[in-house]
């Protein structure tokens, strides 16, 4: 799951390069930056409920299990 902290600065790092390897101003690939941002953002929120929902699997009754 900390893999996952490398996703953003990944996709970042590749939209930089892509704009960079095809004269495009920074200024002009905001929006896919903010695609960055929302595609991550809703990734982690996933993630952070799907551990919430199961969390209470974990500190249930082991004995009985």
């Amino acid at each position: 799951m900390a893999k996952m902290f490398f996703l953003p600065i990944l996709l970042t790092l590749g939209w930089t390069l892509f704009l960079h390897l095809n004269g495009v101003p920074l200024k002009q690939g905001k929006k896919g930056y903010i695609y960055i941002i929302a595609i991550c953002g809703t990734i982690m929120a996933c993630l952070v409920l799907l551990l919430w929902i199961t969390s209470g699997q974990n500190h249930g009754n082991w004995w009985n299990s």
